[in-house]
C-alpha cells in the first residue's frame, strides 16, 4: 500500500479549477472552507430554502443555487446526504455539467450501487477524509489533517488521479497520509464498520451495558460513567498507541478482565451476525433497504431515532455533562456554526 503526502501532490492542478460544494453539512462546510483557506475557489451549491446558507456566507464563501453551482464550476464535490444524491444528481447536476469537468464524491455508495451513472465524458473520484467533518475541519486548522482515501471511477481525461490527489492535499489529507482504493471497497467497507462497530456496534453496546447496571439496581448516573463517559478515555489509547497501548495502561485488573470477559460478549454468534451483515452490504441487500426507506418517507428512521432521543441514558447523559463545561468548551459539533 502507497501512501501519498502533500509533496506528492500538485495542488495548483486544484487552485487553477473552481470547486462546487454541493451541500454545507458534517463534510461539506469543512470540504468548502479548508480549499478556500488552501487558496482554492469555491462556490457552495444549496437549495434556495437552506438554513445552511447564511452559514456559509458567515464563514466569507460565495453561495448559489445548485444549478447555478455546477453550471460555474469544473469540480463539483457531492456533499448531500446519500439519500438525496440520486434526485439531486438527475435534477439539478447532471443537466449543468461542462464537457469534461470532475464529479466528485466522499462517500461511494451512490456509483457503487449505480444510484447515479455519470456521463462517459467526466473523471468521476472519491475524496474521503475518514473521520466526521467537524473533525476534518478542526484538525485542518490546527496545522494538522485526517487520513483520506482516494478512488477513481472514471478517468477521461487522463488527470482524475492527480485531480484527486490535489483535492485531498487541499483539504488536508496530505498532511496525514492519502491512500488509493476502489469505490467498491472504501463503500462496503465503510458501511460494514458503521454498522457493525463504529455507529451500531459500539452504541448497541453502551446501551446494552447501561440498562444491565441500571436494571440490577445500580445508580443511573454510576452506569452512565462507566459504560458511556470513560470510553473516551479508552478509545483515545487506542487510537494513540493501538489495543496494546489500552492494555499497557489500565489496571491489570482491567486487563484481565477484558481479555476474559469480552469474548464472551462478543462470540461467535455476534460474528455470524457481523458475517451476515457484511454479506447484506456486498449483496446490495442493505443498499435496497436503504433506497426504499427513503422513498417511503423514511417513517422507520425517524421512529428508531425518536426511541433513541428518548433513552434514559441520553436524558441522564444530558444532566451530567452540564456539571461538564469543558467538553462544551471543546466540542466539535456546533449546530448554530456548522
Amino acid at each position: 500500500m502507497k501512501v501519498f503526502y502533500d509533496k506528492d501532490a500538485d495542488l495548483s492542478l486544484v487552485q487553477g479549477r473552481k470547486v462546487a460544494i454541493i451541500g454545507y453539512g458534517s463534510q461539506g462546510h469543512a470540504h468548502a472552507n479548508n480549499l478556500k483557506d488552501s487558496g482554492v475557489s469555491v462556490v457552495v451549491g444549496l437549495r434556495e430554502s437552506s438554513a445552511s446558507a447564511e452559514k456559509a456566507r458567515e464563514a466569507g464563501l460565495e453561495v448559489a443555487g445548485i444549478a447555478d453551482a455546477v453550471a460555474s464550476a469544473d469540480i463539483i464535490m457531492v456533499l448531500a446526504p446519500d439519500e438525496h444524491q440520486a434526485a439531486l444528481y438527475a435534477e439539478q447536476i447532471e443537466p449543468q455539467l461542462r464537457q469534461g469537468a470532475t464529479l466528485a464524491f466522499a462517500h461511494g455508495f451512490n456509483i457503487h450501487f449505480e444510484q447515479i451513472r455519470p456521463r462517459g465524458d467526466l473523471d468521476v473520484i472519491m475524496v474521503a477524509p475518514k473521520g466526521p467533518g467537524h473533525l476534518v475541519r478542526s484538525t485542518y486548522k490546527q496545522g494538522g489533517g485526517v487520513p483520506t482515501l482516494v478512488a477513481i471511477f472514471q478517468d477521461a481525461s487522463g488527470q482524475a488521479r492527480e485531480i484527486a490527489l490535489s483535492y485531498a492535499s487541499a483539504n488536508g489529507g496530505g498532511r496525514a497520509g492519502i491512500i488509493e482504493t476502489t469505490f467498491r471497497e472504501e463503500t462496503e467497507t465503510d458501511l460494514f464498520g458503521e454498522q457493525a462497530v463504529l455507529c451500531g456496534g459500539v452504541t448497541a453496546l453502551i446501551e446494552a451495558g447501561y440498562e444491565t447496571l441500571v436494571e440490577a439496581g445500580y445508580a443511573p448516573e454510576m452506569a452512565y460513567f462507566e459504560c458511556l463517559h470513560e470510553l473516551k478515555l479508552i478509545i483515545d489509547l487506542i487510537y494513540e498507541g493501538g489495543i496494546s497501548n489500552m492494555n499497557y495502561s489500565v489496571s491489570n485488573t482491567a486487563e484481565y478482565g477484558g481479555l476474559t470477559r469480552g469474548p464472551r460478549v462478543i462470540n461467535e454468534s455476534a460474528r455470524q451476525t457481523m458475517q451476515q451483515i457484511l454479506a447484506d452490504v456486498q449483496s446490495g441487500a442493505f443498499a435496497s433497504e436503504w433506497v426504499e426507506e427513503n422513498r417511503s418517507g423514511a417513517q422507520e428512521l425517524e421512529r428508531l431515532r425518536e426511541r433513541s432521543r428518548n433513552q434514559t441514558i441520553e436524558q441522564v447523559g444530558a444532566q451530567l455533562r452540564e456539571m461538564m463545561p469543558w467538553i462544551r468548551e471543546k466540542r466539535l459539533v456546533d449546530p448554530s456554526r456548522n
